[in-house]
């Protein structure tokens, strides 16, 4: 479960995908971001259908990771820039959906009856 709140932060760049829990920790911090800030990091293989997700939960690091087997992850485009997810964004990419296709409704303040 994925605490309300939590920053999912993707890399859109391919990685070296032996890495592992350590060295995906090593390439946020490289990257000028705290490693033990309790964000999601996502990362992405060559191939478009592996994805790893790194996160430090308080008590320990932890890793997720996914093979698609007869599809493909919709990823942002490759580039070096990070793209921030929601929660439902990030279980939509999980399912091999596309995540761009998920919005937030805006908030609305309700009306009186009366």
């Amino acid at each position: 479960m994925i605490p309300s709140g939590t920053r999912v932060l993707v890399a859109s760049h391919p990685i070296d995908f032996r890495k592992g829990p350590d060295g995906l920790m090593a390439l946020v911090r490289d990257a000028g971001a705290d490693p033990f800030s309790g964000a999601l990091y996502v990362f992405r293989a060559k191939r478009a259908d592996r994805i790893k997700i790194v996160w430090w939960d308080g008590t320990g690091l932890c890793l997720y990771a996914k093979r698609l087997e007869k599809a493909a992850f919709c990823w942002p485009r490759i580039g070096h820039a990070e793209v921030q997810l929601n929660h439902a964004q990030l279980l939509a990419l999980l399912d091999g959906m596309d995540w761009q296709r998920v919005r937030a409704v805006p908030p609305s303040r309700p009306q009186s009856v009366g």
